[in-house]
């Protein structure tokens, strides 16, 4: 398949790559600044103008999402519009165009998280954002037929922790390894409007 995976070169993004070419697929890696296609995903012109270069695809997989964390005295306008539009609204975009980039046949697969169910403090935010990423998954099902959608929702992974561990206290990580297996069975499965839950 050829896999469209933005975030590829993050920490999950790099699991997520390395096991679907393992497995034989062709993935271009999308980075903001950097990758096999630079676009900020978060502008939907710069994602119309991604997906005509790229050309056609069997399948489009994100593994990145920007939120802000503070908590929620200190959580301005600003913030909560930037993590909506940098973990969700950039997601929803990448589904509302690439449908007519994506094979009959194709996948999408988004990412949320752990918040959505556990949240903690200074989380809200990111609760929100994956809360919406998740409800859409679920309503965009039923009419993207044969294309199929799913979300990967991990917790903490356990090569993110010396920058978010403080934020997880408690929450056993795993490996991003674990988490990119969610993807492989996203990306190759039959099931759509699921959330996969590694934790």
């Amino acid at each position: 398949m050829r896999i469209l995976l933005v975030g590829a070169g993050g920490t999950l993004g790099s699991a997520v790559r390395e096991a679907l070419a393992e497995r034989g697929h062709d993935v271009l890696g999308v980075g903001r600044t950097g990758g096999d296609v630079v676009c900020d995903v978060t502008d939907p012109v710069a994602v119309a103008e991604m997906y005509e270069r790229v050309g056609p695809l069997d399948a489009v997989a994100v593994a990145a999402g920007d939120a802000v964390f503070k908590p929620l005295a200190e959580l301005t306008a600003d913030d909560v519009a930037a993590t909506l539009r940098g973990k969700a609204l950039s997601q929803v975009e990448l589904v509302r165009q690439g449908a007519r980039h994506v094979s009959a046949t194709g996948s999408f697969t988004l990412v949320s998280g752990v918040l959505t169910e556990e949240p903690i403090v200074a989380g809200a935010a990111a609760s929100a954002a994956n809360g919406a990423v998740e409800a859409f998954v679920r309503a965009a099902a039923i009419e993207l037929p044969p294309r199929r959608i799913n979300a990967v929702s991990p917790t903490v992974a356990e090569e993110s922790l010396p920058a978010y561990g403080p934020f997880f206290v408690g929450m056993e990580p795993v490996p991003a390894a674990r988490v990119a297996t969610a993807y492989v069975r996203a990306v190759e499965g039959a099931q759509t409007g699921q959330v996969y839950r590694v934790r």
